[in-house]
């Protein structure tokens, strides 16, 4: 399925070979097994026989444990893709994955989508609560009598939320960008819209280090022209503090948006407006106040754009797009490692002759990365996540899916070393489209936990079995 990547039972031994012990035994005494071969009693001849009886019986435990260990990974499916449970959100109407997905304090999570099943009126903001095994404890939803449509969230210093996306039902005018701070129960605490009196839309939403909140999006009511970065700074409650857009004539979409080390700003989304082609990535690091210090374009000839923006270990930043100027295939995940600068230290392509793309990414604890997105076969198109080591050479990749169309929205690196996935499903679930919460061991651990259970496993049976000898 992919053209680029490298695909990642290792012997045991014991601390004295089968011929070096065998050796003992033609001397007149073996301490391991404790018998005296120079003249053997009926008794000891008894002890003998037992003693080869129950390493024959060891063997063969250890060989069926083995057996056991290799058939549930090759029989049981939540082995073999490494999915440990998987949970449908959803009514009979479209509820879609277009948010995020954190986890909350009490080790559950709190999963940010859209629903038309539910709530006041045509598409409502959906926050679903759920246990640590994607049990749902409650669920709200936000909106009026139009359309509002999530674009991210994050969890807040008080144990809360706070959501962005866009109102159709509120504000000046048009659809505005749309920011809802609930408490930890997702009451609502407050909400504020911010736009003019044509379309805005905010993709991404971060608390910033003074408690303050940092929303990024595309504007047409305000900047150079068509679509624009808009950049929105709030104080804790909410306020305006300052705003700045950034942009040329053409169209120009903000998507992702950091707060760096030094309390300015990273913004990645699409420009249209400068670069290479068509359209390409475009990544703008400005000051505390929103001013620009400098800005970088990536892209070739084709349709090039900025989906997700990660600060990575070193300092540097990476940046996942889609691209159709470079890879395999018509779309293909296009992954950028940047230094702090911006400069380009190495660029990766990932992806098959159909259309495939990211829509998130994490830096793992290994310092390597995870992406999510979709990829598409013929007519299938499945939720795709793809593994990279820190030098963006592939590991390993899972699809999940079934026979309609997927698309992974969402990635979290849980607290106990899982990937939960945030998926957007037609083929599972109770209406048409669902939100998918998949649990997944990432495959290397997968491995690696059979390897140590079966080992495990070995050691018990062997310390039980000496037990009964003596």
């Amino acid at each position: 399925m992919f053209t680029s990547g490298v695909y990642v039972l290792e012997k045991t031994a014991t601390n004295e070979s089968i011929a070096t012990h065998s050796a003992k035994h033609k001397s007149t005494y073996c301490r391991q097994c404790s018998l005296n071969y120079a003249g053997r009693s009926l008794k000891e001849e008894k002890k003998l026989n037992k003693t080869n009886y129950s390493s024959k019986k060891l063997r063969g435990l250890i060989a069926f444990a083995l057996i056991v260990f290799v058939s549930s990974v090759v029989v049981c499916p939540c082995l073999s893709d490494g999915s440990t449970w998987d949970r449908t959100y959803g009514g009979a109407a479209d509820d879609t994955a277009a948010g995020e997905t954190v986890q909350a304090n009490d080790g559950g999570y709190a999963v940010l989508g859209d629903t038309n099943s539910f709530g006041a009126g045509d598409s409502d903001f959906w926050l679903i609560k759920t246990d640590a095994d994607g049990n749902t404890q409650w669920n709200k939803t936000y909106g009026g009598e139009l359309a509002e449509v999530s674009g991210d969230m994050c969890v807040t210093t008080d144990g809360g939320y706070a959501m962005s996306g866009y109102t159709k039902s509120f504000g000046a005018g048009g659809q505005d960008f749309w920011l809802v701070k609930t408490d930890a129960n997702g009451n609502t605490e407050w909400n504020m819209t911010y736009g003019g009196t044509d379309n805005e839309y905010a993709y991404h939403v971060e608390q910033t280090v003074d408690g303050g909140y940092i929303l990024l999006g595309q504007t047409r009511s305000f900047g150079a022209g068509n679509n624009d970065f808009w950049l929105v700074k709030t104080d804790a409650n909410g306020n305006t503090e300052w705003n700045m857009t950034y942009g040329g004539t053409g169209n120009d979409v903000g998507i992702h948006v950091i707060q760096t080390a030094d309390g300015g700003y990273a913004l990645a989304g699409s420009t249209s407006s400068f670069g290479a082609g068509s359209n390409d990535a475009w990544l703008i690091k400005t000051d505390a106040s929103g001013n620009t210090e400098w800005n970088q374009t990536y892209g070739g000839t084709g349709y090039d754009g900025g989906q997700c923006l990660e600060p990575t270990s070193d300092g540097g930043y990476a940046l996942a797009c889609l691209t159709t100027s470079f890879g395999a295939g018509s779309l293909d995940f296009w992954f950028i490692k940047l230094d702090a600068s911006g400069n380009t230290e190495w660029n990766m392509t990932y992806g098959g002759p159909g259309s495939d793309g990211p829509t998130h990414f994490i830096q793992t604890e290994d310092n390597g990365y995870a992406l999510v997105g979709f990829t598409t076969v013929g007519s299938d198109q499945n939720a795709s996540l793809i593994k990279i080591d820190a030098l963006g050479n592939m590991e390993w990749n899972q699809t999940y899916g079934g026979t309609g169309s997927e698309i992974a929205y969402a990635l979290l690196e849980t607290n106990d070393g899982y990937y939960l996935l945030t998926i957007n499903t037609d083929s599972f679930g109770a209406g048409e489209d669902d939100i998918w919460l998949v649990s997944t061991i990432p495959e290397n651990t997968t491995i690696g936990a059979i390897i140590m259970l079966a080992i495990a496993t070995t050691i018990i049976i062997t310390r039980t079995s000496h037990k009964r000898q003596n």
